[in-house]
């Protein structure tokens, strides 16, 4: 009986939930030949919960996200572009090494991400042309991850599924370092 309890108690709980913060380097990559994209340092902080299923778990975060980007018209100074976001990753992941205290995890899904703000003044002249941006986006995440005890430390890439615009040809990327505290 004693020996069931130690072993129960050191077994991950079904549904973890947890705050969650870290960076990114964001790029727009843009397809324009007169307009050189660069990465540039966003921030990121919400929430995240975990449910596990053995070796495998889902985990949906909702994060707030501060971006930069960085553009440089060909013969002009580089202008940061900077905007803020609501961002909705939802992964499925895998736990190849599950340790006492530590995993080992890589992980893939989707994330929906919401523009809060699109008043990059460096974009204004573009925007005229373009006529429209979508303010939504769905991207793409993969990664790999390590959890010790209640820390979660994961490091990732998102590429956008589709362009900002029909017009505008620039799918969105990042790669990203977060770090999580799971309170339970």
């Amino acid at each position: 009986m004693m020996l069931s309890k130690m072993v129960f108690a050191q077994e991950q709980p079904r549904i973890q939930i947890g705050i969650k913060g870290g960076s990114s380097l964001n790029k727009l990559n843009t397809e324009l030949a007169d307009l050189d994209d660069k990465y540039a340092l966003g921030l990121h902080l919400g929430g995240m919960a975990r449910v596990n299923f053995g070796s495998a778990y889902i985990q949906g975060e909702a994060l707030f996200s501060k971006r930069k980007a960085a553009l440089k018209p060909q013969g002009q100074t580089e202008t940061k572009l900077k905007w803020n976001a609501i961002d909705i990753p939802l992964m499925v992941g895998y736990k190849f090494i599950q340790q006492q205290d530590m995993n080992l995890r890589i992980f893939a899904g989707a994330v929906y991400n919401y523009t809060l703000n699109d008043n990059l003044s460096p974009l204004k002249a573009i925007k005229e042309g373009v006529k429209h941006f979508d303010k939504s986006n769905i991207q793409f995440t993969g990664g790999l991850g390590v959890d010790i005890q209640k820390f979660s430390i994961d490091l990732r890439y998102e590429r956008g599924f589709s362009d900002l615009s029909n017009s505008f040809k620039s799918k969105p990327q990042a790669f990203s370092i977060g770090v999580g505290y799971f309170l339970f």
